[in-house]
């Protein structure tokens, strides 16, 4: 059994995204700051995604409580492939988690196409959010206080919809306009 403190995978996502952009920049021999300030708001999406997903939102004495990896533990897995069942049946807090994994999915959504020209429609942005979304539910398998739900993935790949209509939306609007 180990722990995973927050800080300590937010240190290990800062020193990985600062090498990946760095060999980045030393491979193209340039560095263009404004797509770099943009692709940093895909980092703090990531950062913020990660501390909502993976770590439980009660603090235990004024801190974010340490994920726990146990293989002993992990099994039966936790999956839900039911849509929806646990959510209004099951779960008091349905409302907090519908509109919490929509509305933490939408900046993903907008921010995609603002940062990478080549998703230039709702359907790639939703194709990539989503494969986004199942990656984040798959890794919760070896999480035994995580579980992997259906429910998630879908409100998660709505909320991507919803960002990239917005995007695209505003975009097109600015577009026309000129």
């Amino acid at each position: 059994m180990f722990y995973i403190n927050y800080f300590d995978l937010l240190l290990l996502i800062t020193l990985i995204w600062v090498f990946v952009r760095v060999f980045s920049i030393i491979k193209n021999k340039k560095i263009d700051f404004i797509y770099e300030i943009k692709l940093l708001t895909i980092y703090i999406c990531i950062v913020v995604i990660v501390r909502i997903v993976y770590f439980a939102w009660h603090l235990d004495n004024g801190r974010i409580k340490p994920l726990i990896f146990d293989i002993k533990k992990i099994f039966p897995l936790w999956i839900n492939f039911i849509p929806f069942i646990h959510m209004f049946e099951i779960y008091d807090g349905w409302l907090v988690n519908l509109i919490g994994n929509i509305s933490m999915f939408i900046p993903v959504g907008f921010l995609l196409p603002f940062c990478f020209l080549k998703l230039n429609s709702v359907k790639n942005v939703v194709f990539v959010g989503f494969k986004i979304s199942l990656f984040i539910e798959l890794s919760q398998l070896i999480l035994y206080e995580r579980s992997t739900d259906i429910d998630d993935l879908i409100l998660n790949t709505l909320g991507v919809f919803i960002g990239a209509l917005i995007y695209f939306s505003i975009f097109k609007r600015k577009e026309n306009t000129k």
